[in-house]
Parts: C-alpha cells; sequence; structure tokens
C-alpha cells in the first residue's frame, strides 16, 4: 500500500513538474520575442527544448528528429507569429496561451483522431508563418521548405496506421506539397487579422489544411475497407469545396493583400 501511495505521489509531482516546464517554455519565449524583440533566441528556444532527441544514440537521431518535426514546426511558427504581432500585446498573450494549449493537450496526445489534428495545426500554422516570412525568398527554398512541411506531416499522420510504405508516401506527400508552393509562390493571397500586428494567414496555408484534410479521409477510408469509400470522402470534399468558395468570394469582396 505504501509503495503505490508513493508511485501515485511520483507521478503527480512528475505531471506537475511536465506541465510547469511546458508552461515556463510558452512564457520564456514570449518573454524573448517581447522584450528583445528579435525571434532568433527564441528560435533557439525552441530547439533547446527538444534536446532529448539526442539524448540517445547517434544512429537514432535522424528518426528522433523526424518524429518531433511536428513539435518543432508549430514552435518555430508560434515564434514567428509572436514576432509579426508585435504592438498587440493582447495578440501576443493570444498565441502564447494557444502554445501553452498545445503543449499540454494536443501534443502528448496518441490516438489517431489527434494525430491527424496535430498534422493538421503544423500544416496550417507552418504554412502561416512560411507565407509571413518568405515574401522576399527566392522560390526554390519557399518549395523547399513546403516539401519538408508535408514530408513531416504525411510521416506524422503514416505513422499511425503503422504504414509499411510510409517513407514512400511521405515523399509523395512533400512532391505535393512543393507542387502548391511552385504553383502559389507568385500570388499568395493573405488574411489580415484585426488588431494583430502584421500577422496574416495565407490563402495556401487554409487550402493545404483543407485538401490534406481529404487526404486523410481517403487513406482512413483505404485502410480501413480496402477502398476509398464515397461516404467517407464526400462531407470532406463538400465541407472543402464551400469552406474554399467562401474564402474565393471573402477575397474577391475585401481584397486582402497579396503576400
Amino acid at each position: 500500500m505504501d509503495l503505490l501511495k508513493l508511485h501515485r505521489r511520483r507521478s503527480r509531482v512528475s505531471e506537475l513538474a511536465y506541465i510547469g516546464m511546458n508552461i515556463a517554455l510558452a512564457a520564456v519565449i514570449y518573454l524573448i520575442v517581447t522584450t528583445s524583440q528579435s525571434p532568433w533566441l527564441a528560435f533557439l528556444m525552441v530547439l533547446l527544448s527538444k534536446w532529448r532527441v539526442l539524448a540517445v544514440r547517434p544512429r537514432f537521431w535522424f528518426a528522433n528528429l523526424i518524429a518531433n518535426m511536428v513539435d518543432i514546426i508549430v514552435g518555430i511558427s508560434v515564434v514567428v507569429l509572436l514576432a509579426s504581432a508585435q504592438g498587440s500585446t493582447v495578440a501576443q498573450i493570444v498565441i502564447a496561451l494557444l502554445y501553452i494549449g498545445w503543449l499540454l493537450f494536443i501534443k502528448p496526445r496518441s490516438r489517431r483522431s489527434f494525430v491527424a489534428f496535430q498534422a493538421a495545426v503544423a500544416v496550417f500554422i507552418g504554412i502561416t508563418a512560411l507565407s509571413i516570412v518568405s515574401y522576399a525568398w527566392d522560390p526554390f527554398f519557399f518549395v523547399l521548405a513546403m516539401g519538408g512541411i508535408g514530408y513531416v506531416v504525411s510521416r506524422h499522420v503514416l505513422g499511425s496506421y503503422e504504414e509499411p510504405h510510409t517513407t514512400l508516401y511521405s515523399m509523395i506527400g512533400a512532391f505535393a506539397f512543393a507542387e502548391l508552393g511552385w504553383v502559389s509562390f507568385h500570388w499568395l493571397m493573405a488574411y489580415p487579422v484585426p488588431n494583430s500586428g502584421s500577422i496574416q494567414f495565407s490563402q495556401l496555408a487554409l487550402f493545404t489544411t483543407l485538401l490534406c484534410f481529404i487526404a486523410e479521409r481517403a487513406y482512413n477510408s483505404y485502410h480501413r475497407y480496402g477502398s476509398v469509400r464515397r461516404a467517407d470522402i464526400l462531407p470532406a470534399i463538400i465541407l472543402t469545396a464551400s469552406i474554399m468558395v467562401t474564402a474565393y468570394v471573402f477575397a474577391r469582396l475585401f481584397s486582402p493583400d497579396t503576400l
């Protein structure tokens, strides 16, 4: 009985320590960006928070890095958004709180639905941040970054299905993202967010996330039934088409800026 009580006490202490460290990480990143007005040290903090990736034998480093890339993409993107929200304290606080929510409630989950949601968050926020910082980049680097995001999120989702051809399908996902990046680079549409500094959500991030939703539903249907059933993907297609049309109409009516 004493051993059980001791184990429970240690579990509670470990849980509280985990919560405290994640809140502290978000708070430190927030303070660095808001006080120094430079994202570089905050980028370093995000990378240092993943020190356990290297706390194994070197032959496992690459596998661990890939497994943690979704979290790294989200962390780096949060830093970009915090830096872009300079001048709007409320927006920066909201971003920091959302990051805490990611660290505590979304990232630790391993159920297939949560894994898909983690990938969707990484796609949307990652491409949004990429669109904000890449307006002066050479297209090659933008396309390369898009391909990297596609590879990481594809591998993240496929890993929850124990897919034997994960690497091949992830490369296909990377190619699809790169193609979207190449086509969209010269006419990226952005939707300004009121009272948020210079944050703008890119149309590419929205559309890519929606297309990934259709792809995930199609793969899930194929994995379960051996074929893609219309009933499984039709709701996703209708939702995606509806949002795309609405976004296009919104863009025409309010004339958002082009990144």
